[in-house]
């Protein structure tokens, strides 16, 4: 199976509500520089949605929001556009995004230390229900490419799954870390060569 619109969203490190509205300018700033690799275009503010997609800034190839869906708060990058390679490929394309997405945020003064993540909780879900229904077969075969990539983001650390049963949801699995990490951190794991 090829998976494509893979999404990877890593969470705060706290429950309290953070006020997104200071998000709007910071990604207006990232329309206006043009910083990540993608076009970027346009802000939507969803804050107003309960338990929904918070602060999303719209690109061609992906989309960059900090959510809160689930009643879970983090930042999402949600790859729209097809992406060549393997799904191992695909798996890190969207993580570096997320990650560097949460980099940016943590270093941004204009949000005053608000936003800090939890490097032991990442969710990842493929937006494709014809090519990754929730179900079984999808998960066997996207367990191998899940695991190595996993095993990379984590350095060979422990960690749980607990995948979405719902197969009226997307394919979806929360995975914890036994150890914490920084966003920084993930990402070097994720450039090294071993």
């Amino acid at each position: 199976m090829e998976f494509q619109h893979v999404n990877v969203k890593v969470l705060l490190d706290h429950a309290s509500a953070v006020d997104l509205e200071p998000l709007i300018p910071v990604f207006h700033n990232w329309i206006q520089s043009q910083s990540r690799d993608e076009l970027l275009l346009d802000v939507a503010d969803y804050r107003h949605v309960r338990a929904g997609p918070g602060v999303v800034l719209i690109g061609l190839e992906g989309n960059y929001s900090v959510d809160n869906a689930g009643n879970r708060l983090g930042v999402r990058y949600n790859r729209k556009a097809p992406l060549g390679g393997s799904n191992l490929d695909r798996l890190q394309q969207a993580a570096r995004a997320a990650l560097g997405a949460c980099r940016e945020f943590e270093c941004d003064p204009r949000l005053s230390g608000q936003l800090r993540f939890d490097g032991r909780k990442v969710e990842i879900s493929v937006n494709d229900r014809l090519l990754a229904p929730n179900r079984a077969e999808t998960r066997d075969a996207l367990e191998p490419d899940l695991s190595a990539f996993l095993q990379k983001l984590f350095a060979r650390g422990e960690y749980s799954l607990a995948f979405n049963e719902d197969p009226r949801s997307l394919f979806s699995v929360a995975v914890e870390s036994a150890k914490s990490y920084s966003a920084g951190s993930l990402l070097r794991n994720l450039a090294s060569q071993t």
